[in-house]
């Protein structure tokens, strides 16, 4: 399409050779593609190789387009008013094409493409496009694929329950599958959407039925079972597996509904959930061809027989079964809907050529030319003033209500000058009641135009946005430039104002037909829009026009309220203000609420209005207007400014306000984003360095369903945690933890912050959690560092529970620092004084040299353990040694007495034996590991920088002052 950039890439798709579904598996490596990047709703592509050119129509409209046959023209039907860009095909058609043309259809557009003479194409579905497959005259098109044999395919067992006036034949697939099930005339019909053989040997005893054969065809599987036809027929669905019961208590069929197209289209559409294909069949006995259209379980089916000129449609225990004497029906099968038409269009009529021949009364007020327009005229009392007036047209629509009660084809013509009259009077809830009876009484007169129009027209006059905006998107009213003013006024509302902009314009030729009041509410509405997108040239015309309208004074400050925003953006702040605070001081809270947001946003700009003062009185606009756009930039910008002030719960919580009930608002995904990043500034980017490890613990608690998906997430909850650790709320931490691991993690994410959970479990000396922690984490492929710290936290687990010869084992040859320590420490408690000496000295290495930096208290630790081991073994040579490189250190230790006495040895003079075991036992190597898993945690989370500055987003929420404007007119 136009304005998309394309490039070019291999076509993935096989080609489907045969309209009946067979495939062909042809080679594409030459096969080119041009596709644009963008998500369009109508997106056409476009490639080519030796053989064929194909052309595919994607996106969510084009995926649906449907695709027909009228001798040398190839019709593609695509849902949409709006014509694609077809300017490639014109310009370059493909080989084999004549010309390249499009055409507009009620509710649609066709793109016909005329073959030259001896062409050839093939069309069908595949990766979310409809596709044509192009053939030049001279290269022939694969033929037709013979039916897929199914010797290869799975074999699904068939059993028969029978009794004297019952069978129920259980079909037991292994897969979900969709199926249709009905009788036509004496046989019942059971077809599958997919292809299998059926093993057919449980079911040979069959009842009160006679016979059942079954056959395959390309893609479904069709058993016929001849049976009395007055036997009825049901369906019961229990995992993938399908039981047809014949005979027995008929079971009433429901869930298959038929109605009429709302495109306006003669065509209809059944809904029917979970629909899966259209398979037509040919009956053996009877010689005719009909369509059976598959469906997912549970089971759904059409109670009533349904005929019309074209075709009948049987009731069915499952699925849908048509009949028809045609052969061009088309019956598509999309989702949870089926389209049946034919390329002229079924035989029926339009809802109002059901109703009684009937004139509009004498004096009623009369039909618009166009569907949705509100006539001025209408609300016209006359000499005798509005009650006696309402009285007649009542009077009128009463008796014709009444007449429609026990006939569903009695003129609607008075009940639609009553509602004519009340919509222009400004009734508009009285107005939906008289239209919502009319379609209570004949449901098909939701298809007319008019009908809908007035309804959608009435909607919006009483604030009932979202409904209108359902009338208004009715098939009946597509094209319709009267509608097209509406929804361009309904997008004002809802703040999408390049739509808003694209409707007005579209019906800008009728906006002068409609009365006063509603001209100068759409010029400002349009005006909004105008400004919104940048276009102040427009706004002013806009503005000049609603004001040159006679009405209201609601209706007048709601465009005062456009022209001060409009005088803001022109640097006009001093006038735009003084406006803002006329509007502010009307007493109609609609119009009034977005003024006074302006002025507070100004005055705080300037600097004229406290922080404080501000949020008190934005706090009191949250609870004055709710509901719209303006509800939601009271809300950001209360938000903002709380989160300017530190107040970081209370930021959150006006954020949180408004919750899901404004979701559908244009507004709601940026307020949305404004409680995200709040929220991540917090907790991802610093914010809530600033509190209290337990006040930033409540505070994620409070609003933990804000946590981002993914690695974000996951690193919030890894930095709260390893605070709550720094403070010794060693509890909490782990709860953290252990959730991410949980229910969030894989993997390798999973394997590391199950090592953290296992580290805070060991701080908080409970080995056996420690344990769970690293064994239900395991798995393969983990960084060596990553392994290196789990063997070591399993060993010193396994330790603290006292398997000493098994935490050995678990770091066998790893000579890890980790591992060393652990090393060390088990052979400490296993009382192998040697080997834990000689570990504790290896630690320390050549620490001695740097004999003007004091030792640390890990670092006095080991030295005490060292000396002791050496003592309890009576190695003099490594006490002497140690004593002498140690000796410039041992003065300024923490603990110089025990470091003496565990130097000097047993042979020292006035040490004794209980002075070497005092001396021991001070020295506390799990508060120095401790104490080192606090300062990596601290680390790791870039806690050992200064003190980080809170985040304080300055970003003022967008300028909502005419956001609600034209809602509040209404």
């Amino acid at each position: 399409m136009s304005g998309v950039s394309s490039s070019k890439r291999i076509l993935r798709t096989t080609v489907a050779a045969a309209a009946a579904g067979a495939v062909v598996l042809s080679p594409l490596a030459p096969l080119a593609e041009e596709f644009g990047a963008s998500v369009a709703p109508i997106e056409i592509r476009v490639g080519a190789n030796p053989r064929f050119t194909r052309v595919e129509f994607a996106g969510v409209i084009g995926a649906r387009s449907q695709v027909r046959r009228e001798g040398q023209a190839v019709i593609v039907r695509i849902g949409a008013t709006a014509a694609p860009d077809i300017s490639r095909l014109r310009v370059d058609p493909p080989k084999g094409v004549a010309s390249v043309e499009t055409r507009s259809v009620p509710g649609a557009t066709e793109l016909v493409l005329t073959l030259a003479e001896g062409a050839d194409v093939r069309s069908g579905n595949a990766d979310g496009a409809v596709w044509l497959n192009l053939y030049a005259p001279g290269t022939a098109a694969p033929a037709e694929a013979p039916a897929a044999t199914t010797a290869a395919a799975a074999v699904i067992p068939v059993t028969a329950t029978a009794t004297a006036d019952k069978v129920s034949l259980n079909f037991a697939w292994t897969q979900p599958v969709g199926a249709a099930v009905f009788r036509r005339g004496a046989a019942v019909w059971v077809v599958f959407d997919t292809v299998a053989r059926l093993d057919m040997a449980g079911a040979r005893t069959l009842g009160p039925a006679t016979d059942a054969r079954w056959a395959a065809g390309t893609d479904y599987i069709a058993v016929r079972i001849a049976a009395p036809d007055n036997l009825p027929v049901s369906v019961i669905s229990q995992g993938s597996a399908w039981t047809v019961v014949i005979g027995g208590q008929p079971v009433a069929a429901a869930g298959v509904e038929v109605t009429r197209a709302e495109s306006g289209d003669q065509a209809l559409v059944v809904r029917m959930a979970g629909s899966t294909r259209t398979v037509w069949l040919t009956d053996p006995l009877v010689g005719d061809r009909f369509a059976a259209v598959t469906a997912l379980a549970p089971g759904k089916g059409l109670g009533q027989r349904r005929q019309t000129v074209d075709m009948t449609l049987l009731p069915t225990a499952h699925g849908l079964a048509i009949e028809t004497p045609t052969d061009d029906l088309r019956v598509t099968a999309d989702g949870d809907l089926v389209s049946l038409t034919r390329p002229g269009g079924l035989i029926l009529s339009p809802p109002s050529v059901l109703l009684a021949a009937a004139q509009t009364p004498t004096g009623a007020p009369q039909k618009a030319r166009f569907a949705a327009l509100i006539l001025p005229e209408w609300s016209e009392a006359g000499p005798g003033g509005f009650a006696p007036r309402f009285r007649e047209l009542q009077n009128r629509a009463a008796g014709e209500s009444q007449a429609a009660g026990q006939n569903p084809r009695a003129p609607i013509e008075a009940r639609l000058a009553l509602a004519r009259f009340l919509v222009a009077s400004g009734l508009g809830y009285e107005a939906v009641g008289i239209l919502n009876s009319i379609i209570d009484q004949a449901p098909n007169m939701a298809g007319e135009a008019e009908v809908r129009g007035l309804r959608g027209a009435a909607r919006v006059s009483i604030g009932r946005i979202q409904e209108a905006q359902a009338d208004f998107a009715a098939g009946a009213l597509a094209g319709d430039p009267s509608a097209r003013v509406w929804q361009g006024y309904i997008a004002a509302q809802q703040g999408d104002w390049a739509e808003a902009r694209r409707g007005f314009i579209a019906g800008a030729s009728v906006i002068d037909s409609f009365p006063e009041a509603w001209r100068a509410r759409f010029g400002a509405a349009h005006a909004l829009a105008a400004l919104e997108t940048g276009d102040l040239d427009a706004t002013k015309s806009l503005l000049a026009y609603s004001f040159s309208q006679p009405t209201s004074a609601a209706d007048q400050l709601a465009a005062r309220l456009v022209q001060a925003r409009l005088f803001e953006l022109q640097g006009e702040g001093n006038r735009a203000l003084a406006v803002y605070k006329a509007v502010a001081r009307a007493p109609l809270d609609g119009i009034a609420t977005p003024a006074k947001l302006a002025v507070v946003r100004m005055e705080l700009d300037r600097g004229t209005l406290k922080p404080d003062a501000a949020a008190d009185q934005l706090e009191s606009l949250r609870w004055r207007w709710r509901g719209d756009a303006t509800e939601l930039a009271v809300i950001r910008q209360l938000g903002s400014l709380y989160l300017s002030q530190g107040l970081y719960r209370e930021a959150l919580t006006a954020l949180r306000g408004a919750g899901t009930r404004m979701a559908v608002l244009p507004g709601a995904a940026d307020l949305q984003a404004d409680l995200s990043n709040a929220f991540r500034s917090l907790f991802l980017e610093g914010g809530a360095d600033g509190l209290q490890p337990i006040q930033a613990l409540g505070l994620f608690y409070d609003f933990r369903e804000l946590t981002p998906v993914g690695a974000d997430g996951d690193e919030m909850v890894r930095r709260l945690a390893r605070r709550l650790v720094n403070v010794d709320l060693l509890d909490q931490a782990a709860e953290l933890l252990k959730h991410q691991v949980d229910n969030r993690l894989e993997g390798v994410a999973k394997a590391q912050v199950a090592t953290d959970l296992a580290t805070v479990y060991l701080m908080d000396r409970q080995a056996e959690k420690a344990l769970q922690a690293i064994w239900s984490s395991r798995t393969t492929l983990l960084p060596n560092a990553l392994n290196a710290e789990r063997r070591a936290l399993e060993a010193r687990a396994l330790m603290d529970l006292g398997r000493f010869d098994h935490a050995l084992e678990v770091l066998d040859r790893d000579t890890t620092p980790a591992a060393a320590e652990v090393r060390a420490e088990v052979f400490w408690k296993q009382e192998n004084w040697a080997g834990a000496a000689a570990a504790y000295d290896k630690r320390l290495g050549e620490r001695w040299k740097a004999s003007t930096v004091p030792l640390t208290p890990a670092e006095e630790s080991l030295l005490i353990r060292a000396g002791v081991g050496y003592s309890l073994v009576d190695d003099q040579g490594a006490l002497a040694r140690l004593s002498r490189d140690y000796a410039p250190l041992v003065p300024g230790a923490r603990s110089a007495g025990a470091l003496r006495i565990a130097l000097a040895g047993p042979n020292g003079g006035d040490v004794n034996p209980a002075d070497i075991g005092t001396a021991a036992g001070g020295a506390d190597t799990f508060a120095g590991w401790v104490t080192a898993m606090k300062a990596r945690f601290r680390e790791q989370t870039g806690g050992t920088r200064t003190a980080a500055t809170p985040a304080r987003p300055q970003t003022q929420a967008p300028a909502p002052a005419a956001a609600a404007g034209p809602a509040a007119a209404a």
